[in-house]
């Protein structure tokens, strides 16, 4: 059976048709998140250690570290800036360190560039993933190498020198031939986790079936665990919430074994509360005077002030329990247990204590 084992200094994370769905956590990535961006070029980290310990919290086993920063107001002052060879070797280092002292959590050390890509290697502790190599001949030559030097497991992306292919026969070629090529580095092919590619549904009608028949193949034929990034199977969609929680058990179901993705719902913020206050109010419902922002949230469906598992998570743990990889159910029940109201702890239904009462 095939399993890709990722390690940090004290945790062990398995990607494998036999476990628990892996679910690398995507949020640690600067990538289209101006604020952080922002944050990052100014030194600040804090909130780097708070994503990385909501998304450990919502259950990521897997946290994905992506260096590709824009510092806009470095590059004004220093053309080097521009160059993400020159800035992203160092943030790199930086941003493990940081998630490191946070978290035991093991790593994916996620870039474009071969410096960052080593020098996150370096600084990883344990057996990190590194994300990614793909078919291009330049990529080969200089990624697995460090796969190879590092002994480390690899995300393979089904794209060569001629781009992304929609023809999903083109793209199990190009997974193929990076599996022989990492065989001839000595990299078996347990450490190699194909991401064939989701196309978004909303602009190929066919882009589910397409990967569901290539994550079989995949399976059946190379024997590889694979990845994708989830989401990108609900770009521009309404409801991508929906569409992620169908396609996620599905894709599961014919073999997929881990996703970059968010699980974390991210909180309600307070404008988003105020506007809902007022419509409440223009109703002409009386809210108690002491109702927190939690209570109202919870009360009228927008969520909650604080991260907390996102919808995806629900479905991928019961796909892990329909699947039987969650042996006994143990994981659903426990993801499924209310916490206890204040002053209700060690009390049984309606609140008594000692649990049900006995005739006597």
């Amino acid at each position: 059976m095939t399993r890709t084992v990722i390690e940090s200094k004290t945790k062990t994370a398995i990607i494998g048709f036999d476990q628990p769905f892996c679910v690398i956590g995507e949020r640690i990535n600067p990538t289209g998140r101006q604020v952080l961006n922002l944050e990052l070029e100014r030194g600040d980290f804090s909130r780097v250690e708070a994503d990385a310990l909501a998304q450990v919290a919502a259950g990521a086993t897997v946290l994905d570290i992506n260096s590709g920063a824009v510092f806009s107001n470095k590059m004004a002052e220093d053309p080097r800036y521009a160059d993400n060879n020159f800035v992203e070797p160092t943030l790199m280092r930086q941003l493990v360190e940081v998630v490191q002292a946070v978290t035991d959590t093991p790593l994916c050390i996620d870039s474009s560039v071969p410096g960052a890509l080593e020098n996150g290697l370096a600084a990883a502790e344990g057996r990190p993933l590194l994300n990614s190599v793909t078919g291009e001949e330049e990529r080969l030559e200089a990624i697995l190498p460090l796969v190879k030097k590092y002994n480390v497991p690899v995300v393979a992306i089904s794209n060569d020198d001629t781009g992304i292919s929609e023809d999903p026969d083109v793209r199990f070629a190009v997974a193929k031939k990076i599996v022989e090529r990492a065989a001839d580095f000595g990299i078996p092919a347990h450490d190699i986790v194909v991401d064939p590619l989701v196309m978004p549904i909303g602009a190929m009608g066919t882009a589910g079936l397409q990967v569901f028949t290539l994550v079989r193949r995949l399976r059946d034929e190379l024997g590889v665990n694979t990845t994708c990034g989830a989401s990108n199977i609900s770009f521009g969609l309404p409801n991508r919430h929906g569409i992620n929680n169908a396609f996620l058990p599905m894709a599961m179901a014919t073999g997929m074994t881990s996703a970059i993705m968010n699980p974390v719902a991210l909180p309600t913020g307070p404008t988003k509360i105020a506007e809902k206050r007022a419509e409440v109010e223009a109703a002409g419902i009386i809210l108690p005077e002491d109702m927190d922002d939690e209570l109202f949230c919870l009360m009228f469906g927008l969520g909650s002030t604080k991260p907390r598992p996102g919808k995806e998570m629900e479905a991928i743990r019961a796909a892990n329990f329909l699947t039987n990889n969650d042996e006994g159910g143990a994981a659903w029940i426990s993801f499924n247990k209310t916490a206890p109201k204040a002053g209700q702890e060690g009390r049984g239904r309606a609140g008594r204590t000692g649990g049900r009462r006995r005739r006597a």
